[in-house]
């Protein structure tokens, strides 16, 4: 997928609350609106020719590209007083130069089926008007998997894969919503992190 490029590419770094994660930012969509890429190791990033060359990087460990942002982890070694601006450099060279960003489009979201209980589609309501927001905000993605036996299962990408205080977050803050919201709902747990 190309972008449409500005003459000029301005890019900044947030921080979140994974230490190990920090937010690149452009001042243009380089990903279509409400689809994430998250590529967790350099095998995984064929489809994302910038991701690929972010790995080429020793201390990337993971690429997430959403909206207009890229959030890169780090190894735990490395400092990103001394890594983030040779990315921010990389990342805004290669911008400007308008190289393709993706090979093809690997689709990250919920899938909703005509056929699937009213309590998911209440999960999804919920996550998608209190929680999707924060989670996005802090460079990752939420994403509703399942619902079986009163357990909610959810999917994590970007700074959340891995952070320190995504345990928490689910626990204290998702789990708590969910269950307060719904009566059905007893817990919620990430799957595949």
């Amino acid at each position: 997928m190309k972008k449409s490029t500005p003459k000029y590419t301005t890019l900044y770094t947030e921080s979140n609350p994974n230490p190990n994660s920090l937010k690149f930012v452009a001042n243009y969509l380089l990903a279509p609106e409400g689809q994430t890429f998250d590529y967790p190791d350099a095998q995984k990033a064929e489809d994302s020719p910038l991701a690929a060359e972010l790995f080429r990087f020793p201390f990337v460990q993971r690429v997430f590209i959403m909206s207009n942002f890229v959030t890169i982890t780090k190894t735990e070694e490395a400092n990103w007083h001394e890594i983030a601006p040779q990315l921010k450099s990389f990342i805004k060279e290669y911008l400007e130069e308008d190289k393709p960003l993706f090979k093809t489009s690997a689709i990250f979201g919920d899938r909703v089926y005509d056929d699937e209980p009213a309590i998911n589609q209440k999960i999804r309501n919920i996550l998608d008007e209190y929680v999707r927001p924060a989670v996005e905000g802090d460079g990752g993605a939420i994403a509703f998997h399942s619902f079986e036996g009163g357990v909610v299962k959810v999917l994590l990408q970007g700074a959340c894969s891995g952070c320190p205080s995504s345990t928490m977050t689910l626990k204290m803050g998702i789990q708590n919503l969910l269950t307060r919201m719904l009566p059905e709902v007893k817990e919620v747990v990430a799957e595949g992190v």
